[in-house]
């Protein structure tokens, strides 16, 4: 078991971990050559360009202005001045509400570990029972500060019951504040936005077949006879699985064409050559650019081929389709109600914004999602039951005292006090680290089987996992077997009678492993976060040796986002581990705030000058986060009741009896009051927010706006992978008649590759016989290619424009 001198040496190698990571960054983040991995979302906004370097060709890399370095240390006081609803407006209400989640960490934890730390702590030193059990049990000195050190039946143990109501209540109050406070702010958040796609569209899965009519027209009949007044238009879902393969091949191109066009504008006394065979090491030389020119005409040709096959396949549309309505009120009263008298048919629900869409679940039928979720549910259950292994492994190293015990001959090596104050203060929060580290990829690969079509949903449910993996594994079970390795030499030599006891008083021991681990997670590993050590490294690897044109820089900074699916249950964990220990070994707490506190730093800075969400959810994930925070209260209270029961505190244990209870009743009140606004949409706020809209825009305009909102990667070619930007250019007849509705609701190869900005309506229409000129990249070398079917004529024009820098600014 660790001691003090054993936290002692734990904590000054996180602090100095922690030390010198933040000094690196506050160095590094100088420097012009990491201006983009430092402050990315700035670049993708707009709002930041490369830094003039000043002086010779050093200070292209290296800042050189000496005086800057005196005030390395202003990202601090920087990352603290933005606002909240600046924050929203830069980042998001997802990165804000996260924010808000270790803000209610130090509210919910300072003023209790100031009340735990004068009062339990002195109560908890006072009996010394641990003093009469030493020779039976592996104590230490940190020990003596918890509940383990009261005798049984004393007392005294009224005061940690007391304590435990003013702490669920205290945590309880703040929840009900934060929980009504978040919840007005998405309101708000919905009520502020402008007309968004998602806003007026329903996800439908499960769409029957039938057999004399398409998919497609199967969804415009329901919709129009079932919402006559409402109905618009819907977009239909392709299978295009191999079509992607060949734009990511074709993007490889691109970059080799771009990379040998730039070479030869540097260098025009000398044309670039290639060989044809396996990545360029055998075969014919040729020239590069005409090489490649003819490889991409190639794959435009195919491409063209491949697209018009799935159009004209029925087999390739999905049972599933966007349906769009012609107003907020009608998408809620469809998203929101039953559509069919067969509750597997017709499935409805809230489209995601096009940005969050995950296309390949989408096609997954109602009995095929029901078998993945229980089949997922299983392989949950045993891959927790297997990391137990590597869980009692890391507990072994925890208590190397109660191994001495059972296995004498390790005593020479565990002895040496460098090597034992190692093992036991920093090694064991290291190991389970990095057992947790291939754990998120694992949890999002089952979400993603189990049939989610949003990305923020299959983020959500990623976190759900790992969290009950942490609950089970990381405590339960750090709990279960620490205390069995290291009572082991009790628990063989002592009758059975006495076991009760034993592990009553070895539960609050674990305090010190947690502590270590917070230290090397929650201090250290925070610390690394800022510094991004390995999107450094990536982007100067990726600078030096794919880097070919300014669209690779581009795509080399990597910005990130918050990795939800690994944040939010690792900050859980530590809401749980301060609840638990509160009443039970105070002196953790101390640990907890400094985590919370500093946490909050870091990311405020990250959400302000890194990270670049894909999605945005509007908070969708905070009724997750109080529920387990609730779930938090209630395991501490069933610790605490049964750590008792082991005390023989019979008259004061049934006094805990009600406190679980009145803590499910608080969050009952809690998930009828403030949840629906997180699950539905009030079409109060909907009839509101369209009675705006028709003051100000036509239906038209709308129209035109769902019409593509959700166009199919198919429709968006190239786009799809953001090779870049793809522009329609459609020139119909002067006096070609608008679209009917019904042209307008089946997406056809008419208005396949349209691209809009995002908030900007893009222009639907089409005619019986017209010409579309596809534009990919900038101006400059020429592809055109055309494919003709009985009514229309496709024209594809691929220019490409390269710019003659020779000099990249970082």
């Amino acid at each position: 078991m660790a001691t003090l001198s054993d936290i002692g040496v734990s904590a000054f190698i996180n602090i100095l971990g922690a030390f010198a990571f933040l000094l690196a960054f506050a160095l590094l983040r100088l420097q012009p050559i990491n201006d983009r991995v430092y402050f990315p979302k700035w670049y993708i906004s707009g709002k930041r360009s490369a830094p003039r370097h000043v002086g010779n060709f050093v200070g292209k890399f290296v800042n050189l202005n000496f005086k800057t370095y005196l005030t390395f240390l202003n990202w601090m006081p920087q990352a603290m001045k933005m606002s909240e609803d600046k924050i929203i407006e830069h980042a998001g209400l997802d990165s804000a509400v996260f924010l808000r989640i270790y803000a209610l960490g130090l509210k919910i934890f300072v003023p209790t570990a100031i009340v735990a730390l004068l009062v339990l702590i002195p109560v908890n030193v006072s009996d010394g029972i641990l003093f009469f059990l030493r020779k039976d049990l592996v104590v230490s000195d940190i020990d003596k500060l918890s509940i383990s050190n009261i005798k049984p039946k004393s007392w005294k143990f009224f005061v940690h019951i007391a304590m435990e109501y003013l702490f669920t209540f205290w945590t309880c109050f703040m929840l009900y504040k934060e929980y009504g406070k978040v919840a007005a702010m998405r309101l708000k958040f919905l009520a502020s936005q402008n007309r968004r796609a998602e806003q007026f569209t329903v996800l439908v899965r499960n769409v029957p077949h039938e057999s004399k009519r398409s998919i497609s027209d199967n969804v415009e009949n329901f919709f129009k006879k079932n919402h006559p007044d409402h109905y618009l238009c819907h977009q239909a879902v392709y299978n295009a699985n191999k079509f992607a393969k060949l734009v990511r091949k074709r993007v490889r191109l691109q970059n080799w064409l771009d990379y040998n066009q730039l070479k030869f504008e540097r260098k025009p006394e000398k044309r670039p050559t290639t060989k044809t065979g396996f990545l360029g090491l055998w075969g014919e030389r040729v020239d590069s650019i005409d090489y490649y020119k003819q490889q991409l005409k190639e794959f435009d040709r195919r491409l063209t081929m491949e697209r018009e096959s799935i159009l004209k396949n029925s087999k390739s549309i999905m049972p599933a389709a966007f349906v769009s309505f012609n107003s907020r009120c009608g998408a809620a009263v469809c998203a929101q109600t039953q559509q069919s008298k067969n509750p597997t048919l017709w499935l409805t629900n809230w489209a995601p914004e096009p940005r969050d869409v995950y296309w390949n679940n989408l096609s997954i039928s109602f009995f095929s999602l029901s078998l993945r979720k229980l089949l997922i549910s299983v392989a949950v259950f045993a891959l927790v039951f297997f990391y137990m292994i590597p869980i009692a492994f890391v507990q072994s190293l925890a208590n190397l005292e109660g191994l001495e015990k059972v296995a004498p001959f390790l005593r020479p090596l565990i002895e040496w006090k460098v090597i034992k104050s190692f093992l036991q203060g920093f090694l064991p929060g290291l190991a389970l680290k990095i057992f947790l580290f291939v754990l998120p990829s694992i949890l999002m690969f089952m979400s993603k089987i189990e049939g989610h079509v949003a990305l923020s949903v299959l983020e959500r449910r990623t976190a759900a996992k790992y969290y009950y993996f942490m609950l089970v594994n990381v405590f339960l079970g750090s709990i279960v077997a620490g205390t069995a390795f290291q009572q082991l030499h009790a628990f063989l030599h002592q009758s059975a009678n006495e076991i009760p006891r034993n592990i009553g008083v070895s539960i609050p021991m674990k305090a010190t492993f947690f502590i270590t681990y917070i230290m090397v997670d929650g201090w250290a590993g925070i610390a690394g976060e800022i510094l991004r050590l390995k999107p450094l490294v990536i982007f100067h690897l990726k600078n030096m040796f794919l880097v070919k044109t300014e669209r690779d820089v581009e795509r080399a900074m990597d910005p990130g986002s918050v990795d939800f699916p690994e944040t939010l249950p690792s900050l859980q964990l530590y809401f749980l581990l301060g609840i638990v220990y509160a009443v039970v070994t105070p002196i953790l707490l101390p640990f907890i705030l400094v985590f919370f506190a500093f946490a909050y730093l870091v990311y405020r800075h990250q959400v302000i000058n890194v990270y670049n969400q894909q999605y945005e959810s509007c908070a969708a994930f905070w009724p997750h986060v109080h529920g387990r925070i609730i779930a938090s209260l209630v395991i501490s209270q069933l610790l605490l009741m049964g750590l008792l029961s082991t005390k023989k505190a019979a008259k004061s244990t049934p006094f805990l009896v009600a406190l679980p209870v009145l803590t499910l009743a608080f969050h009952k009140y809690c998930k009828s009051r403030f949840e629906p606004a997180f699950r539905k949409y009030p079409i109060e706020e909907a009839m509101d927010k369209d009675l705006q809209d028709r003051s100000s825009e036509s239906d038209a305009n709308l129209k035109a706006y769902l019409a593509d909102a959700y166009l199919h990667p198919i429709f968006h070619s190239f786009e799809e992978i953001q090779l870049e930007e793809v522009k329609v250019d459609k020139k119909p007849p002067p006096d070609s008649p608008s679209p009917p509705l019904s042209e307008l609701s089946s997406p056809s190869p008419t208005h396949d590759a349209k691209h809009h900005k995002e908030g900007e309506p893009s222009q639907a229409s089409q005619t019986s016989h017209n010409v579309q000129h596809y534009e990919v990249g900038q101006p400059g070398d020429l592809f055109h290619y055309e494919v003709e079917q009985t009514s229309h004529v496709y024209h594809y024009d691929y220019e490409s424009q390269y710019h003659h820098d020779s000099q990249y600014h970082y």
